[in-house]
């Protein structure tokens, strides 16, 4: 079956079936993503985690998710919020470069733990979270936000929770997420690249999830309008907290273990 495809579409160790799953689920993440701002960057890493090589699933993560952040940044451009958005990518650049040098020693469960129990003390616990955070503090979550996600690769809940108490409103919510994880992602596919890592037998694949996904922002923001505002913002905490709650008993399972 895999000779279906030239073989340039299917990397090493890849075959037809995992590749073409990979591709509806891009379509379906980045709709999820657009309607509630969260999730689809989580569910891709869950997937990744199980149909591709270990050494390519967070550089590959980090490819699609720049396609797929921007085309929603694309979309809901008039919504982005540039005054919050570049600080946050000024700390990211601090962030990719910290945790480039650091990616293979640190333990990766002990950091997701801690992200989990960060994003349930932000939504539970504003007083002690980020509800005052401005400048300097977008710009300190940032790389914080960007040395994480160079270890646990999905670090889309920590920077909702970021932006979260700003006031944005649900597009200008949504639309300066996208464009921070974008910028995010593309500076993490930056420095796998400056470490050797080999994205060309990915790029024909990673194409296809990248339009597939696009189809499904389009989706998602046909959806967008036809949610209920005043039920938006419990969607985006019930999401968060799951999530949240996913990473903690994870990572606690394996520390205990």
């Amino acid at each position: 079956m895999d000779g279906f495809l030239p073989a340039a579409f299917l990397p090493d160790g890849l075959g037809l079936v995992p590749a073409l799953s990979l591709v509806l689920l891009s379509a379906f993440t980045s709709a999820l993503t657009t309607m509630a701002g969260i999730g689809g960057g989580v569910i891709m890493l869950g997937a990744m985690a199980s149909l591709l090589p270990a050494a390519a699933i967070i550089p590959i993560h980090a490819v699609v998710q720049v396609g797929s952040n921007v085309s929603r940044a694309a979309v809901l451009r008039h919504w982005i919020d540039t005054s919050r958005l570049v600080p946050f990518l000024l700390g990211s650049l601090v962030g990719i470069a910290l945790g480039a040098s650091l990616a293979v020693s640190l333990p990766v469960e002990t950091l997701r733990l801690v992200l989990g129990l960060f994003i349930l003390q932000t939504l539970w616990l504003p007083v002690a979270g980020l509800a005052a955070i401005r400048g300097r503090g977008l710009a300190l979550g940032g790389a914080i936000a960007s040395f994480l996600t160079m270890l646990v690769g999905a670090t889309g809940p920590y920077v909702l929770a970021l932006f979260r108490p700003l006031g944005l409103g649900r597009e200008g919510l949504i639309a300066t997420h996208a464009a921070a994880m974008a910028g995010q992602h593309g500076l993490k596919m930056l420095a796998f690249g400056l470490f050797g890592f080999a994205f060309l037998p990915w790029l024909p694949l990673v194409a296809l999830m990248i339009a597939s996904g696009f189809a499904g922002t389009l989706l998602g923001r046909w959806l967008l309008g036809r949610i209920d505002p005043r039920h938006f913002a419990r969607i985006i905490q019930v999401l968060l907290t799951l999530l949240a709650l996913e990473l903690v008993l994870r990572s606690l399972w394996a520390l205990l273990g």
